[in-house]
């Protein structure tokens, strides 16, 4: 009996919730302003606004003509019914509201007649300019509020045709209740349609926009951590040959003072805890930020493998020429060691450049020159326009990105983009800073 009551109590609550959510959603006066089409701009709105303007007429001259009610209460009715379809373009909800009272005083003032003999055959409840305006005011609510509220609009309408027809009644009348509560339904079906249609491909266009720029910032993620990852790698490098020499460098000096091996075993102290932070970022940026296609808990001999410079650039030449593409190379100025920072970040953007070459331009041939300056080092890959049409990428398209953030990194610039008709051209400019390692020191005694 428990159970039973507890049941009981449970179904009572959920139709009680169901009644509050009926009357927060059909009490309301807020504005919903209809959009405008997306080809057609506003074109639906002069539509409806037309279509109200006929209805007018036509239900003026039916409740008038046919139904022999007076002038004032057929203006009346016209103008409420006729109204509601041009208010449901803002206000769709007060819109069924007046819409429905309308009807109902069309209703009550018919029925009058039919009861007195005056008018044989008259459509009741709903003539057919209330049928029609009622079904524009149902179809721009349907468009525009969730499919909950628009049942509980067809529910209403339904029980109000009930009362009328079944419940009230007349005589001498044509029923047209059964058909407007279907030609009802069918317009909410359709609005709901519509507008669950039109939501679904906003969402799909918010989605691939966060998708889009998801990948793009995860793309820019992944090569800022490979580039921090090689250029870590590269001054680790560094350090450690600094400890080395402040180990060693009390031993080239005949009776080195206290002050000087005091000085270098800081120095070697400085470089080995640097070393040692060095490092430690390493592995957070390997643990964290792994290559595209690699696992960072997975160890990969080739991540910890010597970071290239531009003396393989060669190599790569031609393992770009075994693949398929015809590459030449151009070397000006007098070639020189540079910073490994730059001679890696000149190293990648032609490995990225010839391989979106492959990728996007097949048949094409590619020219990759380096320039050597006083300041700095110009990279420049330029390829001719496909000979065919290129295969669908499964690359995420970044690829620009990561080329410009080494070169910016450095203090340079990059450029890329068409190139002699169909081509492509990418241009960096590293800079090079001069070392003046040579330089003697300054004589006024700072440091």
């Amino acid at each position: 009996m428990s159970r039973l009551n507890g049941v009981t109590d449970k179904g009572e609550g959920t139709v009680l919730r169901w009644l509050r959510a009926a009357r927060d959603d059909l009490l309301t006066v807020r504005a919903d302003p209809l959009p405008p089409s997306e080809w057609l701009r506003w074109v639906p709105h002069g539509f409806v606004c037309l279509a109200a303007f006929v209805v007018f007429f036509g239900d003026m001259n039916q409740l008038q003509g046919y139904g022999r009610i007076g002038h004032g209460h057929a203006l009346v009715i016209a103008v409420g019914q006729c109204g509601a379809a041009v208010l449901a373009l803002r206000r769709p909800v007060p819109a069924l509201w007046l819409s429905l009272t309308a009807s109902l005083a069309g209703a009550v003032l018919a029925r009058r007649m039919l009861m007195a003999g005056q008018i044989d055959g008259f459509p009741w409840p709903w003539n057919a300019w209330g049928i029609a305006a009622h079904l524009l005011v149902l179809l721009l609510l349907a468009l525009r509020v969730p499919t909950r509220v628009s049942v509980e609009a067809l529910v209403l309408t339904g029980l109000l045709t009930y009362v009328l027809q079944g419940l009230w009644g007349a005589w001498n009348y044509s029923p047209t209740g059964q058909t407007a509560v279907v030609l009802f339904a069918v317009a909410v079906v359709l609005g709901s349609a519509l507008r669950g249609r039109r939501v679904a491909r906003a969402e799909l266009v918010e989605q691939t926009t966060l998708t889009a720029e998801e990948r793009a910032r995860r793309t820019l993620l992944e090569e800022r951590g490979r580039i921090a990852r090689e250029l870590h790698d590269v001054v680790a490098h560094h350090m450690s040959v600094i400890s080395i020499q402040a180990q060693v460098a009390p031993y080239l000096v005949e009776d080195p003072s206290d002050e000087l091996r005091e000085n270098l075993a800081g120095i070697r102290q400085n470089a080995v805890e640097a070393l040692t932070e060095l490092r430690r970022v390493l592995d957070v940026l390997r643990s964290e930020h792994p290559a595209p296609g690699e696992r960072a808990d997975v160890p990969d001999a080739s991540r910890h493998a010597p970071q290239p410079t531009l003396d393989r650039l060669e190599s790569l030449v031609e393992n770009t020429r075994a693949a398929g593409l015809t590459v030449t190379t151009e070397l000006t100025g007098e070639r020189r060691p540079l910073p490994p920072g730059v001679e890696l970040s000149a190293y990648r953007i032609v490995q990225e450049a010839l391989s979106n070459v492959l990728r996007h331009a097949p048949g094409a041939t590619a020219h990759v020159v380096l320039a050597y300056g006083p300041r700095g080092l110009r990279v420049e890959v330029v390829n001719t326009g496909p000979a065919r049409e290129a295969p669908p990428s499964a690359g995420a398209g970044h690829g620009l990105l990561g080329m410009r953030e080494r070169a910016v990194m450095l203090g340079g610039r990059l450029t890329a983009g068409p190139w002699s008709g169909r081509g492509y051209k990418v241009d960096a400019y590293l800079p090079v800073s001069s070392p003046h390692a040579s330089a003697p020191p300054p004589q006024d005694g700072t440091a």
